[in-house]
Order: C-alpha cells, then sequence, then structure tokens
C-alpha cells in the first residue's frame, strides 16, 4: 500500500454509540445510544482511517503509513512519519489474546537487521547509519514482542519508520518504567475479559520537545515517550495515558501509576488526538476523568 497524504481532512459526522450519564466513580464508557463524531478522520480516501486506534492524523509534511499482512488480521500496524524530520510521530495497532499467539520468533539477520519501509521513497528515510554508534537502541514503538503472530507481521516490526532512539536502560532495563509498561500493556491486552485493546504510542518529535543535539545532524531524540490505550469489553471502554521522561536510567522500580494520566492531559502535552473515532460522548468521558479513577480502573 502506498503511503497515504493526511493533509485536507475534513470533520465527519457519524451515527455511532454513546455513553450514558454517570458520575466520575461510574468509569465505564458504554455504546448503546446513536450520538455524533465531529472529530473523526475523514476515512473516504482510506477506510482504515476510521479504526479505533487511529489518532487525528495531523497532515501536512506527514503521511500514513499502514502496514498489511497476508493473514486473518490484516492490518497490522500503522505509523504517521514526518517526512520534513525525517522522524515518526506514532505507530498505532490493534492486541487482543488473537494477536498475542505466538506462532514465530523474533526476526534476525545478519545483514539486514533494520530494513527501510518500502512505502517510503529514498530522499524521506533517515539514514541508516544514524543509529550506530549513536548511544540510542533502535526502539520499537510497535515491540517485536506484540507481534509474534507471524513471521511477516514480526518483520515489519523491525522497519525504520517502527523505530525511535532510546537510551538502552529506557528500553530493555527491568528498572525502565517503559520496559515494564511493554509487558504490562500486553498483560491488559491478553486478559480474558478484553474484546481489543486499542494502542498508540510514540516519542516527541517537536523542535521543544527532543533533546539538545540530533544524532549525526539528522536524527531526533525524543525527550518525552507517551502511550495512549483503549480498552473494549463487554462493559464498554476506558482509556489510559502514560507519558515518561527520556532518561539514561531508572535507579528504583517506580510505580506505573506515577506516569498515568488522562488522555485529555496527554493530549495536551503531546498535540495529538487521541481515540478521535469513538463518538463525542464516549469520548469525552473516557479521556477527561480525574487520574486517580484511570488508575483505580486499570488496576494500577
Amino acid at each position: 500500500m502506498r503511503p497515504l497524504r493526511a493533509g485536507h481532512l475534513l470533520l465527519l459526522v457519524l451515527l455511532l454509540v454513546a455513553c450514558h450519564d454517570t458520575d466520575d466513580n461510574d468509569y465505564w464508557g458504554e455504546q448503546e445510544k446513536a450520538n455524533t463524531n465531529v472529530n473523526g478522520n475523514d476515512a473516504s480516501l482510506e477506510p482504515s482511517l476510521a479504526r479505533l486506534e487511529f489518532p487525528k492524523v495531523k497532515g501536512g509534511t506527514s503521511v500514513i503509513l499502514i502496514h498489511t499482512t497476508n493473514d486473518q488480521f490484516g492490518i497490522n500496524y500503522s505509523v504517521e512519519w514526518d517526512t520534513e524530520k525525517k522522524a515518526q510521530r506514532w505507530s498505532a495497532y490493534q492486541m487482543n489474546r488473537s494477536t498475542l499467539k505466538q506462532s514465530t520468533t523474533r526476526y534476525r539477520s545478519d545483514t539486514n537487521q533494520y530494513p527501510n519501509d518500502p512505502q517510503l521513497p529514498d530522499n524521506q528515510y533517515l539514514s541508516q547509519d544514524c543509529f550506530w554508534n549513536s548511544g540510542y537502541d533502535h526502539g520499537h514503538i510497535c515491540p517485536s514482542a506484540d507481534r509474534l503472530y507471524s513471521a511477516e507481521a514480526n518483520y515489519q516490526t523491525f522497519f525504520l519508520t517502527n523505530m525511535q532512539p532510546q537510551y538502552p536502560k529506557f528500553n530493555a532495563s527491568d528498572n525502565s518504567p517503559w520496559y515494564r509498561l511493554e509487558g504490562t500493556v500486553r498483560s491488559w491486552a491478553n486478559a480474558t475479559t478484553t474484546e481489543m485493546l486499542y494502542v498508540v504510542k510514540g516519542g516527541t518529535i517537536e523542535d521543544d520537545q527532543i533533546l539538545a543535539t540530533k544524532v549525526k545532524g539528522e536524527m531526533r531524540v525524543p525527550k518525552y515517550f507517551f502511550v495512549a490505550l483503549l480498552l473494549k469489553n463487554a462493559e464498554g471502554y476506558k482509556a489510559i495515558g502514560f507519558w515518561m521522561e527520556h532518561k539514561s536510567t531508572f535507579l528504583t522500580q517506580e510505580p506505573l501509576k506515577n506516569f498515568a494520566t488522562n488522555i485529555r492531559d496527554l493530549e495536551a502535552r503531546t498535540g495529538i488526538d487521541f481515540f478521535c473515532n469513538l463518538p463525542d460522548n464516549t469520548e469525552n468521558h473516557v479521556e477527561t476523568l480525574p487520574v486517580e479513577n484511570v488508575c483505580r480502573a486499570w488496576g494500577l
């Protein structure tokens, strides 16, 4: 699939589902009544943009890269890639018990461990050598461990467009909250009650939210990383955000709840409109609850 240009999107009005009126102690946003959606993506050019994991696409110099596989899942994950900054803004995908069933092993290659994304022309790639000897890992945003249901799906997670530079102890240390959060996200997706977990992850790439020096004058190193989650089960929807400073070391097993936030606060920090394809009442309900309620609903 060719990259989808994200500009010139129109506002949509969709007859979808809504939550009932509740107080803040009733967390779940239900999907029982018809309701409008005034901030959803325009899916007239690409129906996938209406999927619930998609944030509001930015447009301008950004393109949407939708990676598909020849299996029952179809769409593996999607990326918003800024062709001017040569950096990804987010990866978005779906998870549940089916997608976590392992039928392959982690992709390995001695010659092309991190292939260029075949959907991008050469002049829009980040240079291959930016990561090497930089002090930063190739940080999967859609992790390899989230996509072991097929060799094709796992291979695609190694595209450079799914990578952000991360400190090794942020990316792979047991003390790192990012590392622990990725495992926790898998446990939430794998729960028997979870119908679907919608995931958006990324690192900040705007000029005021990167570390001071671009690696080799080109690669932007995020100052912060974020995760936005929307979970659907029989009760309805719930949502949670995480915001983490990108540090070279973590000295303690800091609780994940210390990094948790509601989605509306995460949107203010990132400038991204998450879960815009939800009907408005449901979106407003699950995104604006106090963080104490959010943490309690997610068991943090």
